[in-house]
């Protein structure tokens, strides 16, 4: 991190109501590495977790499962493992998209370009990517604890820190809500 890029010692650390969402069609709580992943980091972040599910690859079933935490006052911010690849079954971005109030493209350019640095032209398969709806951030990642890991440590967890400088989706909330 540059010295532009570190938190700011002058401000309290604000932390942020998280709710994880696994999309899989075979993971069950004993085998969900990728949602500990986001857990594990979240909450070393100094994040709350509020809410944790994992949902089967369907359409209807995300997109219920996500407008219900969208809708929910206490959840800042969503983020989901999985369902963000080119097969048939990847249809998280799909459940997502008619409940994007504004997407936020930086993120999935921002990942891919870092994912590149470590799987190469493979990274062109992910269709991560971060929006706002209706006052919640959204993230989306791949199913993959290595996806998870670059995703959470080089963009999410800078961005939901309100100390990190120049600036942060987290200091952004309350006028984002405002807006909605």
């Amino acid at each position: 991190m540059s010295s532009a890029q570190q938190p700011s010692a002058s401000k309290t650390f604000l932390p942020l109501a998280l709710a994880i969402l696994t999309v899989s069609d075979t993971r069950t709580p004993a085998t969900d590495k990728s949602g500990d992943k986001i857990a594990e980091l979240a909450g070393l972040a100094g994040h709350r977790i509020a809410a944790r599910r994992i949902v089967a690859d369907d359409t209807e079933s995300l997109r219920a499962q996500l407008r219900d935490w969208i809708a929910d006052p206490v959840i800042d911010v969503i983020i989901a493992t999985g369902g963000t690849g080119v097969t048939g079954r990847d249809v998280t971005p799909e459940a997502l998209a008619p409940l994007i109030s504004k997407p936020i493209p930086g993120f999935g350019e921002l990942f891919r370009m870092l994912s590149y640095q470590e799987i190469g032209t493979s990274t062109i398969q992910s269709r991560a990517e971060a929006a706002i709806c209706d006052g919640t951030i959204v993230f989306l990642l791949p199913g993959s604890t290595g996806g998870v890991r670059l995703g959470m440590e080089a963009i999410i967890v800078p961005q939901l820190d309100n100390r990190h400088r120049p600036c942060n989706l987290s200091e952004l909330l309350p006028r984002i809500r405002h807006e909605h």
